[in-house]
């Protein structure tokens, strides 16, 4: 049976902008009124299951009814320019699921739709119009319906005549008659001043029509209600005329124009894998006839000792794709299960037993004349030598070419680059291991597939991520920098750092200690014994039995958050003690028995992993554990770096940190005199801002002073905001706001700068450092305030967190290559942001120190001289 369903476009997609929160893809296209434009198409084939379908839209502001009426949808706000681009997404959405659309200059889509209503009505063809306008329910009879839609984008209501008479008391036709009465302000219908909805049913209700209410003047109730209609009895008649839907649109398309058949999987997903609809994309895989593959039929072979030699001649190929399989995400504690070769016409999987055997495969992976593609180098580094297999000669790594062309991008698993940048899928190794406990080893031929789909994968990826590089100038920042500094971490990482177990042992006793004395002083402060972790029962304590004042509330009682804690801290000395128990408490569980669960037994060391590619600056973070997060602030936090040893008898440790290098970068990117007048005559920079921004001499420079100066220097580096601030300070807004005004007065060119930075960007759509580095601002013409000042903020800092980041990287790379060089026994140990980490033997040290401050003192040429700390210790905590 024939059906044919209308989709009021305009409407369904302003309720999709405004249902869900801004998105964009990686390219930065918004596209979160089209992901929910599309979840409601989706829900209505498959509820309605229609055999003819268009969606109707509005051609331009323009229409008939603006010639009888100007003012018609005056006080509408201007489309915002986020929901004016996805509308061509939305059609190109229509056309891949074969679906018509339709706009005509000087109607609306309400009267195309009325008009194909009518039509089919007439010839017996059921109808279903979707939209988010009451208006449409005038079109109701008892062959179409419409679905209004409620809450969030597909949530709907069904209206038939019935259904328009329980929620109204009126029929359809009855609903322009009300519109006429009461108006309509979202489309500046007037409607009769002082009319609302329930004044205009009880009238329609009697009367009928706005006609017959303005033939019975006489019989109105209340004088008032008399006087309203006399005086604006033609504004009632424009006002229904306005509403009314016109169903004679003159178009040259009719019901049989619009026949539909169920969409195309392999049409769509092209579409939605640029647009990043995951879960759409499985769904209509899933949901089509037959979900296609996600990559074509593979041809793989399984080497064997016996017959590995026939594969020599695929090893002098000039370019292998190559990956590694293991048995877990932490390559320091995985198996290696086996490895896939691929120049792609052949895929070889290779399990371990016999990689181990194969002379020719070991010296190949060993050539750095062999040239190889990989997905994470620094994992596949790392695993191999753990297996006794050398590494060299890798070209191209896939996973940092993929962060570098968007480092904003959350995902960049190899799954996630394919689903992005080609036409096929990959199966993610979630999906096909399992996750967690649930996590399963594949074996054989299900292995060697999955494997060679991989590298099918890679090489198809590689010309792609090579050019995206070339296109966007990031080659350089790639071959120069990113591949070699993954080199050097992988030499850091295999070395690891030694912890002296029994002094961490130590340590945690006497925390242990502390904590139990500050458990018995809250207690006696409380004057009862309960559980000081538990919300709840703290909460009880404070609020209901010392009678502490409640800032803030949780669905479960009362809020115990560090933030109300310490606006409390100054009325009750429990609430100091609280404070302290839980930073004693975090130190004992994060870093004593955290870092004791990581030491590695086999060396006596933690190997953390540094990630390249998860901070959108370029700078690095680590994991498992987290070293880069080890406490400074409070002494018993610092004390935890008493643990770090040098790995040998003799030696020592040299930490290098580099002084205030993100404000020596914001002098030399902002060109101010002033600030870099105070670099180079190496001034502390927090005095001489406090000098400049109080008007007071360097003698007269209070730490109090000192304090606020730093705390607006680093502020706006990040962009702060007066609010930012006065939080920071705990200072009024007002103040605050003219503490950043005095400060751009003293540095006129930091301030040309943010503004300039934030400009360029609005008009290009992205940041870069000194080196190139690029970061994509898709929120940076936002109309949205929040998003646009987050964006504008990140502008800002990016350059000088970026650049400070690539400068850093640079020294390490030299600096390997000089320790190299001059055969030093030294080793590179840790990154910590603007911090180098070695150990060396005592007779090493005064030539150590040298080479880091030269080295570190000029990877890049600023106009400003950067500043390099050495200092040594038997411990990491003395090397401070």
């Amino acid at each position: 049976m024939d059906k044919l369903v209308l989709i009021d476009g305009n409407s369904i997609a302003f309720r999709a902008f405004y249902a869900l929160p801004l998105l964009t893809n990686s390219a930065g296209t918004y596209t979160n009124a089209v992901y929910g434009f599309t979840m409601m198409l989706m829900k209505v084939l498959e509820e309605e299951r229609p055999t003819h379908m268009l969606v109707a839209f509005d051609a331009g502001k323009t229409t008939f009814r603006h010639k009888d009426y100007q003012e018609y949808k005056g006080k509408r706000e201007k489309t915002p320019d986020e929901l004016s681009e996805q509308i061509p997404l939305i059609k190109e959405v229509l056309d891949a699921f074969g679906i018509h659309h339709f706009e005509l200059e000087g109607y609306e889509a309400d009267d195309i739709i009325g008009t194909l209503a009518r039509e089919a009505d007439q010839k017996g063809i059921p109808v279903t119009i979707v939209s988010g306008d009451k208006d449409l329910l005038q079109l109701v009879t008892d062959g179409v319906q419409v679905l209004l839609t409620r809450k969030g984008v597909t949530e709907t209501e069904k209206y038939d005549v019935q259904g328009v008479k329980d929620r109204y008391g009126l029929e359809p036709k009855q609903v322009i008659d009300l519109k006429g009465l009461m108006g309509d302000t979202s489309d500046n219908i007037p409607g009769i001043p002082g009319v609302g909805e329930k004044t205009a049913l009880k009238l329609l209700h009697q009367f009928g029509t706005v006609e017959n209410v303005l033939d019975h003047l006489a019989d109105l109730p209340g004088k008032k209600l008399k006087e309203r209609v006399a005086e604006h009895q033609e504004q009632a008649r424009v006002s229904k005329e306005l509403a009314t839907i016109y169903c004679e649109v003159p178009m040259e398309i009719s019901i049989q124009d619009i026949s539909y058949t169920p969409f195309d999987p392999e049409r769509v997903a092209p579409l939605f894998k640029r647009l990043e609809f995951k879960t759409l994309l499985e769904k209509v895989q899933a949901d089509g006839p037959e979900a296609p593959e996600e990559l074509e039929a593979i041809r793989y072979h399984i080497v064997t000792a016996e017959d590995q030699d026939e594969w020599e001649p695929l090893l002098k190929q000039d370019c292998l794709a190559l990956f590694v399989e293991l048995t877990e995400e932490n390559y320091h504690k995985a198996e290696v299960i086996g490895m896939a070769l691929s120049d792609g016409k052949e895929y070889l999987y290779i399990p371990l037993e016999t990689a181990m055997q194969w002379e020719s495969l070991q010296k190949w992976l060993a050539d750095e004349r062999q040239e190889k593609i990989v997905y994470d180098v620094k994992r596949t580094r790392v695993a191999l030598k753990r297996r006794g297999l050398e590494f060299k000669g890798y070209v191209f790594d896939l996973l940092l070419a993929s962060y570098l062309t968007n480092p904003s991008e959350s995902g960049h698993e190899l799954a996630d680059i394919v689903e992005r940048k080609l036409d096929g899928s990959l199966p993610a190794d979630e999906k096909v291991y399992g996750k967690g406990a649930k996590r399963r080893q594949l074996e054989g031929e299900e292995l060697a597939e999955h494997l060679a789909r991989k590298t099918s994968a890679m090489i198809r990826l590689y010309p792609v991520l090579e050019e995206e590089l070339k296109e966007a100038e990031l080659d350089e920042l790639f071959y120069d920098l990113e591949l070699p500094v993954a080199d050097v971490l992988a030499r850091m990482e295999w070395h690891g750092v030694k912890v002296d177990r029994e002094r961490l042992k130590a340590l945690g006793e006497e925390l242990q200690q502390q904590l139990d004395e500050l458990t018995d002083k809250i207690y006696d402060l409380a004057g009862t014994e309960f559980n000081i972790n538990s919300p709840k029962q703290l909460g009880e304590i404070l609020f209901d039995k010392l009678g502490l004042p409640v800032l803030k509330k949780t669905k479960t009682g009362y809020s115990t958050s560090a933030d109300v804690l310490e606006r409390l801290a100054p009325q009750h000395e429990i609430v100091e003690q609280i404070l302290h128990y839980r930073q004693v408490g975090k130190l004992i569980s994060t870093y004593v028995e955290g870092l004791l669960k990581e030491i590695y037994p086999e060396t006596g060391k933690i190997h953390t992993r540094f990630n390249q590619t998860i901070t959108a600056t370029g700078r690095l973070s680590s994991t498992d554990p987290n070293l880069q997060n080890i406490p400074i602030r409070l002494e018993e936090g610092r004390r935890i770096r008493q643990v770090f040893v040098p790995s040998e008898k003799g030696w020592y440790i040299l930490a290098a940190d580099y002084s205030q290098i993100e404000l020596r970068v914001l002098a030399h990117l902002s060109k101010d005199e002033n600030l870099m007048a105070a670099f180079r005559k190496d001034m502390d920079i927090h005095t001489k801002t406090a000098m400049d921004v109080f008007g007071v001499s360097e003698d007269e420079v209070t730490p109090l002073m000192r304090r606020q100066a730093k705390a607006v220097n680093f502020g706006i580096v990040y962009g702060i905001s007066d609010y930012g601030l006065s939080q920071n300070l705990n200072i009024p807004r007002k103040e605050a706001a003219a503490f950043i005004e005095r400060y751009f007065e003293s540095y006129p060119g930091v301030k040309r700068y943010m503004d300039e930075t934030v400009q360029q960007a609005k008009k290009q759509g992205y940041v870069t450092t000194m080196l190139n580095r690029r970061r994509y601002l898709p929120d940076i013409n936002s109309r949205n305030f929040n998003r646009r000042s987050f964006a504008e903020r990140t502008a800002m800092n990016t350059p000088i967190q970026g650049t400070a980041a690539d400068i850093i990287k640079k020294a390490m790379v030299r600096m390997d290559e000089v320790l190299r060089e001059e055969g030093l026994k030294a080793r590179m140990l840790l990154q910590v942001h603007d911090e180098l980490i070695f150990e060396a033997p005592e007779e090493e040290l005064a030539t150590l120190s040298r080479l880091v401050q030269q080295v570190m003192e000029e990877p890049v040429e600023l106009s400003v001289p950067l500043k390099v700390d050495v200092n040594t210790g038997e411990t990491w905590y003395e090397a401070k």
